[in-house]
């Protein structure tokens, strides 16, 4: 179900998706928990936002001085160049304000901007705002710019445009916090990163769970609601990141091989044991918790075993290749005609090709 919310998402370029205020704080908190002068002395910046809906501004404006910012830097898209244009209205914010122009609050983005220094107050209250000259899409020069300043990024990007927005980051190697679809590990643009050690998944969210307002929420109908919250619930969304978190070095409890065909608590390997595939040298691992502990070879594991990554435990060696050859070469077999591992034929679903380091 969560795949076809964001399959949905896609075909209707949906990106209007309002991250809650607790899931940002409880990712942050993790890279302060690591380093709590991650943020000190540091531009913050946070494009693709609606500063005056969004919980991403609010959470850094009212967490300025605690986190010792430099400036923060946030930047909204024009009405016009969104899927949701109908009703819109401005809110009292801007039409209060002596910058209010009728025309440009639909055909441009606005910046709101807090810097250190400049105000005698550095809280939400404090904020300056005013119109950019384009639309506020992160690829223009405008927007570019301003990723240049910034020493940091952290946003919801557009979930059609998340190869483009990590490019767009990776190209002046900023440190940065974004949310994406957990598949995007496999991308040919996402997975070379990870696999050099160059992008991690973040803390993540609580219990594996994100919820979202949208104000297309209606398109996916009530079955893709949250009944408690009346929310759009991901299971398969996740924070893309460079900022250490402790998580991250948290070693993977595991049992041997033998424990597990003993006492696993998985049918597919209780008293069944493991697979090897058909096209690849490797051994097939189902559940991220029956990775062996005594297994010296490749192993093929769900992508969500990124969320368990220790890279002081294991490498990483490659992926099933869904766009493409070159992620896992010298594992898969060529004449099986296929860059996904099999057994008994049957193709299984994406997987991470990992072994244990060396101690």
């Amino acid at each position: 179900m969560a795949n076809d919310k964001l399959h949905k998402a896609k075909a209707v370029k949906n990106d209007e998706f309002y991250t809650q205020y607790a899931d940002i704080q409880n990712e942050i908190n993790a890279y302060l928990d690591f380093d709590p002068d991650v943020f000190r002395g540091k531009t913050v910046l946070l494009p693709c936002d609606d500063p005056e809906w969004s919980n991403f501004t609010k959470f850094f404006a009212q967490n300025f001085e605690l986190f010792g910012l430099k400036k923060l830097i946030s930047t909204s898209y024009a009405v016009e160049s969104k899927q949701y244009k109908k009703g819109y209205q401005p809110t009292l914010f801007e039409t209060q304000s002596p910058l209010f122009d009728s025309d440009k609050t639909r055909t441009n983005g606005k910046i709101f901007m807090l810097t250190r220094g400049e105000a005698e107050r550095t809280d939400i209250n404090a904020l300056k705002w005013e119109y950019l000259n384009g639309d506020g899409d992160f690829r223009s020069p405008e927007v570019t710019a301003l990723r240049d300043e910034a020493d940091i990024i952290v946003t919801n990007p557009p979930f059609s445009l998340f190869r483009e927005f990590l490019a767009w980051i990776m190209a002046e190697n900023k440190a940065f916090s974004i949310i994406g679809n957990i598949n995007s590990i496999t991308y040919r643009e996402v997975f070379p990163l990870i696999k050099n050690d160059k992008i991690w998944l973040g803390k993540g969210f609580s219990g594996g769970n994100a919820y979202f307002c949208s104000p297309l929420s209606q398109n996916y109908g009530r079955d893709v609601l949250d009944d408690k919250s009346g929310l759009l619930k991901f299971r398969n969304c996740c924070w893309f990141t460079n900022l250490e978190h402790g998580k991250r070095h948290q070693p993977l409890s595991l049992m041997t091989m033998a424990d597990n065909v003993k006492f696993s608590k998985h049918k597919e390997i209780k008293g069944v044991g493991y697979r090897k595939y058909d096209n690849y040298d490797a051994l097939e691992v189902p559940f991220t918790d029956a990775i062996p502990s005594d297994y010296d070879g490749v192993m093929g594991v769900p992508i969500s075993f990124l969320e368990k990554y220790n890279p002081d435990q294991f490498e990483i060696i490659g992926a099933t290749e869904s766009e493409g050859k070159g992620f896992s070469n010298g594992l898969w077999l060529e004449e099986s005609k296929t860059a996904q591992p099999l057994i008994n034929n049957r193709k299984i679903y994406k997987r991470i090709f990992i072994r244990h380091k060396e101690k």
